[in-house]
């Protein structure tokens, strides 16, 4: 990228790590809602399931109100029971394992590779015991696991394999979609993600007796909302287990579908973001770009970087935020968060993870940056890695 006279930083707009995009379309859609009669299990809803679902090729779609309702949906539908093992990659977002406490399951946290942080399968094969009963891959950064590599693993043993795919919308595995590469496939539609809903999220699967399951889950146990008994002339239902309330409102429905409709073109901007961080980043020594495996194509929602060994990645975020540019870390290792210690987990588990995390650094990504936004973050980490080498 061509040298460009240096702008004070004072002067230009903070550049965060994540940012959503909303337009008059959205609004339209979520006015409309707001005036139909039907704030929540209303048409809409099923409108957005469909329409999600079928953008990512999957049959069964069920809207929730976050993507960790959608995890533990997933955990419930596949009947995990307390002390059953899921197995999960430890640099991920806490709820990947959360989603299996709440079942009172057992997280075991499985290594990662270290020039890409997907799980790594070798790990799993090792971690997996008689108590096994689930794989939650995590599509780290918004590049698939190696589902074929899981799914061997998996299939002969009877476990479920869940895909983390909260960064991963428009992604795709050897020709097929995230949303279709595992038995449930769990979304997050959080702002800094690839549409949003505010707060939402959505359980992908082929499998209608689990898409129905994690509806009834999501609605308290029960077994019919009021739109459905609403449009049959009854009263009466029934709790056939104990549930939560996960209920995606018509309002937020509406601002997914009309979000939606830009999702394509937002993947591909982001697409075109990466390409501009990864040619900038080629020549520099001190910094590294995550691999994308030839047999995928990477979504992006996060453009992570690794720093080399010696530089202080602390230091290097804060004089990034010290220039108005939005770093953040993603992620620390799961298992040792303070939850996590308390409960007899701690370093060793993972090494690679525990090692590699210490110089994890992401970089702005989001679909409105410029390539003059691009040069400016560029130019700044290469001037704060170089200073944090030297101190």
């Amino acid at each position: 990228m061509p040298d460009r006279p240096e702008q004070d930083n004072a002067t230009q707009p903070f550049l965060p790590y994540g940012k959503q995009e909303i337009c008059d379309a959205d609004v339209k859609a979520v006015v409309e809602a707001l005036c139909s009669g039907w704030l929540t299990t209303g048409p809409r809803v099923s409108e957005f399931e469909k329409a999600f679902a079928n953008w990512c090729g999957a049959k069964q779609g069920v809207a929730v109100n976050s993507g960790t309702a959608a995890l533990h949906a997933a955990m419930r539908a596949i009947q995990l029971k307390p002390g059953d093992e899921v197995i999960v990659p430890a640099i991920t977002f806490a709820a990947s394992a959360n989603a299996a406490v709440y079942e009172g399951g057992v997280p075991v946290f499985a290594d990662v590779e270290p020039d890409t942080l997907l799980i790594d399968t070798v790990s799993v094969a090792r971690k997996i015991t008689p108590k096994t009963r689930a794989i939650v891959a995590v599509d780290y950064a918004g590049q698939p696991a190696d589902y074929d590599a899981l799914h061997a693993l998996a299939k002969e043993r009877g476990i479920a394999v869940i895909a983390d795919a909260c960064h991963a919308p428009g992604a795709v595995y050897k020709g097929r979609k995230a949303g279709t590469l595992a038995d449930i496939s769990c979304f997050s539609f959080h702002p800094v993600k690839h549409l949003t809903t505010c707060e939402g999220g959505m359980a992908l699967t082929g499998n209608a007796d689990i898409a129905a399951h994690m509806r009834r889950f999501r609605n308290h146990g029960i077994d019919s909302d009021h739109r459905s008994r609403e449009s049959s002339g009854t009263h009466a239902y029934d709790m056939r287990e104990l549930g939560y309330n996960y209920r995606l409102p018509d309002v937020q429905c509406a601002l997914g579908l009309a979000q939606l409709a830009r999702l394509s073109g937002w993947v591909a901007a982001r697409q075109r973001i990466a390409g501009l961080y990864g040619q900038a980043l080629a020549g520099m020594t001190q910094v590294a770009s995550l691999k994308t495996h030839n047999d995928r194509t990477h979504a992006y929602h996060l453009y992570v970087v690794k720093l080399a060994e010696g530089i202080d990645r602390d230091q290097v975020f804060a004089k990034l935020r010290g220039e108005g540019i939005g770093a953040n870390v993603h992620y620390a290792p799961v298992h040792l968060h303070s939850f996590y210690r308390q409960r007899g987990y701690g370093p060793g588990m993972a090494p690679i993870a525990e090692s590699v995390s210490r110089r994890l650094l992401t970089l702005p990504m989001f679909p409105a940056m410029t390539s003059a936004d691009v040069h400016r973050v560029v130019a700044a980490l290469n001037k704060a890695a170089a200073q944090a080498k030297q101190d």
